[in-house]
């Protein structure tokens, strides 16, 4: 696995669960406001933290009955090629797994679900299937990625779908469109954007600055298509 970062304790990236996270390096979109450019791109200007497996799985066995799981998360971890392998070992350590991704690779997530390696999706939503491409700035196959959401929501494990609604790149009415594809699914959460600190597209600022959307508002529109919807 090649690694990027440790957070050692976290209480809110999975939920229910004290837990840590470890960030994979790489990913194959390149969404503009993305806060952790360093983890898709390793040759910005961005000191990576290089953290070696074995001192990830070290910390994880003296962690043991005081952490409850490990989030996954990213870059995009399906995109490592030893995955598989790397949540096995999380799990037979006694610790349950939460994997952040953004859908592209659904015969990973295939792989990790036949072998029950996984105790907890989130997948990120960038847009509705018609402004997918656009709002992830690469040429996504959306069937892919209707796919990865049917596996998820059939998995029969806990999960959710979460969107970073970005003024800007979003508009209210994509939601409704988003809405009616992720209809029926068991949680949807809104993430406000946070126009601060480090982000891949730097001139996506001057398309945000000064603008805001309504998520209560965007909440509200669609909370009937969801069985739990969130705002974050």
């Amino acid at each position: 696995m090649i690694l990027g970062g440790l957070q050692r304790l976290t209480l809110i990236d999975y939920p229910g669960h004290i837990a840590a996270t470890v960030f994979t390096v790489g990913c194959n979109f390149r969404c503009p406001f993305c806060h952790n450019p360093e983890l898709v791109v390793p040759n910005v200007e961005c000191r990576m933290s290089n953290v070696l497996e074995d001192d990830f799985f070290r910390l994880l066995k003296e962690r043991q009955g005081k952490l409850e799981g490990v989030c996954i998360t990213g870059g995009e971890p399906t995109l490592q090629p030893d995955i598989v392998d790397f949540a096995r070992k999380i799990k037979e350590l006694g610790f349950k797994v939460k994997l952040d991704t953004n859908g592209a690779r659904p015969d990973v997530l295939r792989l990790l679900y036949a072998q029950k390696l996984l105790d907890y999706t989130a997948m990120d939503i960038k847009n509705n299937l018609e402004n997918y491409a656009k709002t992830a700035n690469n040429n996504v196959d959306t069937e892919r990625i209707k796919l990865s959401v049917e596996l998820i929501r059939n998995s029969g494990i806990d999960y959710e779908f979460r969107t970073t609604v970005v003024p800007g790149l979003h508009k209210e009415n994509d939601f409704e469109r988003i809405g009616k594809w992720l209809e029926g699914s068991k949680k949807y959460v809104l993430q406000a954007f946070e126009d601060k600190g480090k982000i891949l597209d730097p001139d996506l600022l001057k398309k945000t600055k000064g603008k805001r959307m309504d998520l209560e508002k965007i909440a509200k529109n669609i909370n009937k298509y969801f069985g739990k919807l969130e705002i974050r």
